[in-house]
Formats: C-alpha cells, structure tokens, sequence
C-alpha cells in the first residue's frame, strides 16, 4: 500500500466488501475482481454501470449482496469525489488525523460501520503514520491471547513505529484464531 488517492481508495472498497455479512476470503475475491475490472479510482468507478458493477461483484462470489453493494460502491465514489476530490487523505485532513474523527467521518459512506472504519484505520497506518498507533478492540483481544499488552501505546513501544501496522494485522490473525 502507498499513501496515495488510489490504494487509499481500493483499501475503502475492501473495507465496504468487509463489512456486509460475507466471508472475508469472498470480500478479497470480489475486491480483486473489481479492481481487476479496473476501477481502482472513484472515477473509473462511477464510468462503469450498475449492472456491470453486480457482475463484476457476481464473479467475485459475493451474490447474496451484489445489486445493494453496486449501488453502494457508486455512493462511495460519489461522496468522495464530491467531498473530499476523490482523495481520502482529505478526509483524514479534516479528521484532523484523529482517529475517532476519522472514523466518522468513514461512516458516512454507506455501507461502513464501525468495523468497517476500524478496519481502514488498521491498515492505513501502514502508510499514514499519523494513525499510528491504532489498536481497535480485536487488536487488543488478539494481545490478550498472545499475552502482551493491551493498550496501544504499550503495544508500539515493542516494535519499530514503521512495524506497528503488520503487528496490529498479526493480532487481529490471533484474535480471530479459535484454536
């Protein structure tokens, strides 16, 4: 990932696929075939049709929500270029790189939740450092199982700043490990 409008954005779509009741390896799946179907911007995005979008989304496995979340992802596209020019680093700017604000401000597309923005966060700190550290509660649930801290401060002090983001993604893995 870079610190760029167009994987900040693919990040989004995948958060948007996550957070309806599917399967995560079906959301990869239909992220990849929609960004493989190239919109991998706002503007190619909304270029494509509704009925293209449900089968590009169809291919991907992801059926049982396919025509709601064509019409979602033309919402996303749609807010953000209207809002924030097509680049979520606007957004995290008016965040005032706050997280709980930023994450607000994610719940407005339709389709994000608080997971769903949790989720974006996580992974954006890779590349957006003034998230860091972002511990949501399935990261601090996966600290617990491993035995470490569960507080994201103390967590950040057992790695280097730029290592934090794949620690986080590490114990989300561990939280959501049932053995």
């Amino acid at each position: 990932m870079r610190d760029k409008p167009s994987p900040l954005w693919q990040l989004l779509v995948l958060c948007l696929l996550l957070s309806t009741r599917i399967s995560s390896q079906i959301a990869v799946a239909t992220a990849r075939e929609l960004f493989a179907a190239g919109w991998r911007t706002p503007e190619r995005l909304r270029d494509s049709t509704w009925q293209e979008r449900v089968d590009a989304l169809g291919r991907g496995g992801y059926r049982r929500y396919d025509e709601s979340t064509a019409t979602r992802l033309d919402e996303a596209a749609a807010l953000l270029l209207d809002r924030w020019h097509g680049d979520l680093r606007r957004l995290r700017d008016e965040g005032r790189t706050d997280p709980a604000r930023i994450s607000q401000l994610l719940q407005e597309f339709t389709g994000i939740g608080p997971a769903g923005a949790a989720i974006f966060l996580r992974e954006a700190q890779a590349v957006l450092p003034q998230l860091r550290p972002y511990a949501d509660s399935l990261v601090l649930k996966g600290a617990a199982k491993a035995g470490l801290p569960q507080d994201g401060d103390a967590l950040a002090g057992l790695v280097d700043e730029a290592e934090f983001a794949a620690l986080a993604a590490a114990l989300v893995r561990v939280a959501r490990d049932r053995s």
